[in-house]
């Protein structure tokens, strides 16, 4: 491809002032830029402290740390270094500017890793980790992406290609060479092979949607009539004063949310307006908002204020919510809440503290069991879903399919559609399999 034949060079730091700023430049070009910026050349991989000098003047750029990654051994796959500068802004304009007279180019969003997956360095589920690693907020999103980007998913689905693949070749044996010494029943065989791969992926597509939940995180959404407390709550579960608490009813008209760990669990924690009936054009589109996050959320907190007789509309939004968790608000200001028939009440009061570390520890439970934490590699993205999901039904068509050659074209269509979550789709690897199973042709 003719943007390999370029040399990029991107910032690997953060953005604004810093001690230090790191410039990384990945291409062809890149060990004689290194001999024009500081010199001769590093040794691979050890960090060589020089002078940047400008190209033209000869001129001192920065004292920087210098790192020399030679290719295939580096990120990308190509030839590859690091600039360790300091971080003030004229240091990283004039470094800039002399990478641009040195013929180097400005990188596009994600085209370093992009290049690492085009030298066979990585595959398409790997450089998706890589960014949820770097968006990571919470340890366990942090674990599941990591898990990701070493490649545990990568030989979950490589093995699942693989099998089709040799599903594939088995039928396509049978077909073309039914004449040959080879087995009577092979087309039986990759019929039965077929339907106990597709039972895998079946398996592995129900799984509630937990991996897509950790990484984008779950959505909670706190619902009740006006003057419930769910400002107060939302502010005392995030520990600050994100929303606007005030006696007068109708005070919050939109949704306000905020980000809340749970146990390492990432949820969106939504304050919503009160549910009354008004004649308020704004305050009936906040309604109209609080129901649709009600119905949306993966869990529903319902308030019930302690002193108050429990409404009948945040009721019927609890019994119709995925998961819901009643609460009674307001606790110090009754002796006992309002009777919701045989669904418990987890008194609380953002005034006193009563009862929060319950709710958020049941709130962390619920978020564990939503997400559903484990070793086993999980889905993460609905490109994955729609993958997986293609090849499951391409394996299901083979394997009822009336005659070998529909069976072998379904079942082509598997291979591709496995292929697509990894990036890797050889139509020889079918041949291969023909000629290494069979020795055909002997």
């Amino acid at each position: 491809m003719s943007e390999l034949l370029d040399t990029i060079f991107a910032r690997a730091s953060g953005a604004g002032r810093a001690a230090l700023t790191v410039l990384r430049v990945s291409g062809p070009g890149v060990p004689e830029v290194l001999r024009e910026l500081a010199g001769p050349l590093p040794r691979p991989r050890m960090a060589s402290l020089r002078h940047l000098r400008c190209p033209d003047q000869g001129e001192v750029l920065d004292h920087a740390l210098l790192l020399w990654f030679p290719g295939p051994r580096s990120y990308s796959g190509e030839d590859m270094a690091e600039l360790h500068l300091h971080g003030g802004p004229a240091v990283l304009a004039d470094v800039t500017q002399a990478l641009l007279r040195l013929g180097c180019r400005p990188a596009q969003p994600g085209e370093f890793t992009r290049r690492a997956f085009l030298h066979g360095k990585l595959d398409l589920t790997q450089a998706e980790a890589i960014h949820d690693v770097v968006e990571a907020e919470t340890s366990a999103q942090r674990r599941q992406a990591l898990r990701q980007a070493e490649g545990a998913l990568r030989r979950l689905y490589a093995g699942w290609t693989e099998r089709a693949t040799r599903i594939l070749a088995h039928q396509e044996a049978a077909i073309e060479f039914e004449m040959d010494d080879l087995p009577s029943d092979l087309s039986a065989q990759a019929r039965e092979t077929a339907r106990a791969l597709a039972a895998e992926i079946a398996a592995h597509l129900d799984d509630g949607s937990r991996g897509e939940r950790l990484r984008d995180g779950l959505a909670i959404a706190i619902v009740g009539a006006p003057n419930a407390g769910k400002s107060s709550l939302l502010n005392a579960l995030v520990g600050c004063e994100a929303a606007i608490v005030s006696a007068r009813p109708g005070t919050t008209r939109d949704v306000v949310e905020c980000r809340l760990d749970l146990d390492g669990i990432p949820a969106t924690l939504a304050d919503t307006a009160g549910l009354r009936e008004s004649e308020d054009e704004i305050e009936r589109e906040g309604m109209r908002r609080s129901r649709l996050r009600a119905e949306e959320a993966d869990i529903v907190l319902a308030l019930f204020a302690a002193d108050l007789p429990a409404d009948p509309e945040t009721l019927a939004l609890l019994r119709a919510a995925r998961i819901g968790v009643a609460v009674a608000s307001k606790a110090d200001l009754a002796a006992s809440p309002p009777a919701l028939g045989d669904i418990p009440l987890l008194p609380t009061s953002a005034r006193t503290g009563e009862g929060l570390d319950t709710l958020r520890a049941k709130l962390a439970a619920l978020a564990r069991d939503c997400a559903g934490l484990s070793e086993t590699p999980r889905l993460t993205r609905e490109r994955h879903r729609a993958a997986l999901s293609e090849a499951l039904a391409r394996l299901e068509e083979g394997a009822t399919a009336p005659l070998p050659e529909l069976a072998a074209e379904a079942w082509r269509s598997a291979v591709l559609a496995l292929g697509r979550l990894t990036g890797r789709v050889d139509v020889e690897q079918v041949l291969d399999v023909v000629f290494g199973d069979f020795c055909i042709g002997k």
